[in-house]
């Protein structure tokens, strides 16, 4: 097959969709189909054809027909997430505007912003583009449920960008990021941008309240904090966040490693103790950090899905708590410090779960819908 692959990121720009894109391309041309993307502008890659729109304004509907059929692509999957594509309107209207089936994998089914007021519009936009879709993947079981009466559907998970923590080199650059905590200090870790919706400010609250009962905490951020493309908000909650750290006396206590090569991450997951990653919507199969911590073997602490998530068992392979509570975080991390077993317990645990998230699974399983749509 000719396969077209649309996302509104892609490397060297950072971010869990670029990501994605980025994997899934690799492996169905591993698997023996040509592949072509389209991104914005200063997107690059060394093995795959890559090409870019000037924007995702009213032009990049007739620049995509035209990609299209000047490749002659047999299927085009759009990787949707509304922030990657600046909240545009356009997007959601191009099974329409384009004369190839259209798969539309949906990351989230955030709703763009569009205008001032939008209200309802901005909800009945998305569900146009996936019921005007040749085909739906959806990536986890919450949107999976929204769309569940549409019918060319299937649930493929997201894989991980990350490679195994014990790569080559990874001992010594886990050395390094260790290097500021002492010999008996417990190290969290948390990978990923900073947004409301990830709960770090519950984990902050239970570091101060950890630290002030004189427990040797660390906490490092993995990876940069703010992607180039996120709404105005979300800088808005990083910038109130940093003002906490520093009211709550913890900015000697944190350490931010800002952007890294996926190796470096993979070394820095070696470094930490405990991944603590409290999504105030529970623990999920969009989550890419999530899926990363669990590829590289970590001990994990979430929060608790919030629809049934069978694979996810607490104590076994992750350790679940509430959704936005600081006291379920804080006791959670006093109980597992002092419990090693069980840390080495849910790092067994996360490696038996791997075979989820595999990208040769994710790439048959990718085709194979791809050939009902065609």
């Amino acid at each position: 097959m000719k396969i077209g692959l649309i996302s509104g990121e892609f490397p060297p720009m950072p971010g869990g969709v670029g990501d994605f894109t980025r994997r899934l391309a690799e492996s169905l041309r591993d698997h023996g189909h040509e592949v072509h993307i389209l991104s914005r502008l200063g997107s690059t890659s060394a093995t795959l054809r890559v090409s870019a729109v000037h924007g995702w304004g009213p032009g990049c509907l007739p620049a995509i027909r035209g990609w299209a059929r000047q490749l002659d692509l047999d299927i085009v999957n759009l990787q949707y997430q509304t922030a990657a594509y600046d909240m545009s309107a356009y997007i959601h209207f191009l099974p329409a505007a384009v004369e190839r089936p259209i798969v539309t994998t949906f990351h989230d089914l955030r709703y763009p912003y569009l205008f001032p007021k939008a209200g309802r519009l901005r909800e009945w936009i998305v569900k146009r583009l996936a019921h005007s879709s040749a085909g739906i993947i959806t990536t986890n079981h919450e949107d999976d449920i929204c769309l569940s009466r549409l019918p060319k559907r299937r649930l493929i998970p997201i894989g991980s960008s990350i490679p195994s923590a014990n790569c080559r080199d990874s001992a010594p650059l886990a050395a390094l990021w260790r290097a500021p905590a002492s010999a008996h200090s417990f190290v969290l870790g948390h990978f990923g941008f900073v947004k409301a919706v990830k709960g770090i400010d519950y984990l902050i609250e239970a570091l101060a309240n950890l630290r002030n009962a004189g427990h040797d905490l660390r906490l490092l951020f993995i990876g940069a904090r703010r992607n180039k493309v996120d709404a105005e908000a979300d800088a808005d909650y990083l910038s109130a966040l940093e003002d906490r750290i520093e009211r709550l006396g913890l900015a000697d206590a944190i350490d931010w490693t800002g952007y890294l090569t996926d190796h470096e991450v993979a070394a820095c997951f070696g470094a930490v103790d405990l991944m603590a990653l409290p999504f105030t919507d529970g623990a999920s199969f969009r989550r890419s950090s999530l899926i990363a911590a669990i590829h590289s073997g970590c001990a994990i602490l979430t929060t608790e899905p919030s629809v049934p998530l069978a694979p996810f068992v607490h104590g076994s392979n992750l350790w679940l708590v509430p959704r936005c509570s600081a006291d379920a975080i804080e006791g959670a991390i006093l109980q597992l410090m002092s419990e090693r077993e069980q840390l080495n317990r849910l790092r067994a645990g996360a490696l038996k779960l791997r075979d989820q998230f595999d990208w040769d699974v994710i790439a048959r399983e990718t085709i194979a819908f791809y050939q009902t749509i065609i």
